[in-house]
């Protein structure tokens, strides 16, 4: 519990599984974006307000109990995924990466292919060229590239034309099977963690304050972005007089060597591939968890990136936070626990009802 406002984790776990089923990959963003607006309009809060900007991202402002300072949380909805690239002379497809991934990482995986020209979807499997252990020589070494992975398609296709004529071509989707569990054990495996664990921690703070009518200290936007895995997620549409960024995303954890995260606590990002995070920002969070009990791992992510990072690179001057949840195997098939989800629910909703500090310095620290 934060002061009146309560984290529920039943909202919360809810929201994360509807969420990760819902495929949403860099650039197919309006399904997921309109049931965010109607999730979120269904909470009921008073003064709230919604803008979608150009790129299709969203936007949802609180006003605040005191006027000094601004605040946003931001989370990305955009997964990893892919599109067509080509349609080959057998009727398979050839694709191009959505996000950065290994192939062997979603070698087997089972897609749905979405043509953008009438909407129709078609069931298929990402292998390579060669996946039969029977009549392929380099099945075992192979390359995993783009030139040696293809879709096998649920459908009677044996040539470009066969798979044309069901409407599929260059630049459709292709949506990665999550394949959500919930484990009796507290763990979630999924695809997509990175981010939708993020998002479902955002909507669990706008949840808590909606059931006990309370407030951000000061007005708070909650953006969820929809370009982060390509890199320019925040990079626009937060307010023009933001002072502070809290980006919730994930703490890469313990398949990583030398990674101090863990799947059982909230990550507290120090630096990341685009440098460090605001000192002070890190040294409220860190204080927060202490006041609040909260378990956290402070952690650097050198081979990472943020909706942070998009901001500050595009000019923003503004204070930059990031925090997490612990994912294994990040970019891959991903596992957390719902400790490690509440830890940063909790933190966050912590931080939206905390005084705004600023830039002061803390304790006499330089």
């Amino acid at each position: 519990m934060i002061g009146t406002a309560t984290i529920d984790q039943t909202y919360l776990m809810k929201s994360l599984v509807a969420l990760l089923e819902m495929p949403s990959p860099t650039g197919y963003h309006r399904p997921i974006i309109a049931w965010l607006e109607g999730t979120i309009a269904a909470l009921g809060i008073s003064g709230l307000q919604m803008v979608k900007t150009r790129k299709g991202a969203l936007c949802v402002t609180l006003p605040g109990t005191s006027p000094q300072g601004t605040r946003a949380l931001s989370g990305h909805i955009d997964t990893l995924g892919a599109m067509v690239r080509a349609i080959k002379p057998n009727g398979r497809l050839m694709l191009t990466q959505l996000g950065g991934y290994a192939w062997n990482a979603v070698e087997s995986e089972n897609v749905t292919v979405y043509a953008v020209s009438n909407g129709r979807t078609v069931r298929g499997t990402i292998q390579t060229v060669s996946p039969s252990v029977h009549t392929g020589p380099d099945v075992y070494d192979g390359k995993r590239n783009d030139e040696r992975m293809e879709v096998r398609l649920d459908a009677r296709t044996s040539c470009t034309a066969d798979t044309r004529a069901l409407g599929i071509d260059v630049g459709d989707f292709v949506f990665f099977d999550p394949r959500v569990e919930c484990t009796d054990t507290g763990y979630i495996k999924s695809r997509h963690l990175d981010d939708k664990a993020g998002v479902a921690v955002m909507l669990a703070v706008l949840q808590a304050l909606a059931a006990c009518g309370g407030a951000p200290a000061v007005r708070t936007s909650f953006y969820f972005s929809n370009y982060e895995e390509v890199g320019h997620g925040a990079a626009t549409g937060l307010p023009a007089d933001l002072q502070d960024l809290l980006v919730i995303d994930m703490a890469a954890s313990t398949t990583g060597e030398h990674q101090n995260s863990d799947e059982y606590s909230v990550g507290i990002c120090a630096k990341d591939s685009s440098g460090p995070y605001d000192l002070e920002l890190r040294r409220e969070l860190v204080a927060l968890a202490q006041q609040h009990q909260i378990p956290y791992r402070i952690d650097t992510y050198p081979r990472y990136g943020s909706d942070g990072s998009a901001l500050l690179r595009a000019g923003g001057d503004v204070r930059v936070g990031l925090i997490g949840p612990g994912l294994d195997a990040s970019h891959a098939y991903e596992r957390t626990h719902v400790d490690s989800l509440m830890a940063t629910a909790r933190l966050a909703l912590a931080y939206v009802q905390s005084t705004w500090q600023g830039t002061d310095v803390k304790d006499g620290l330089p």
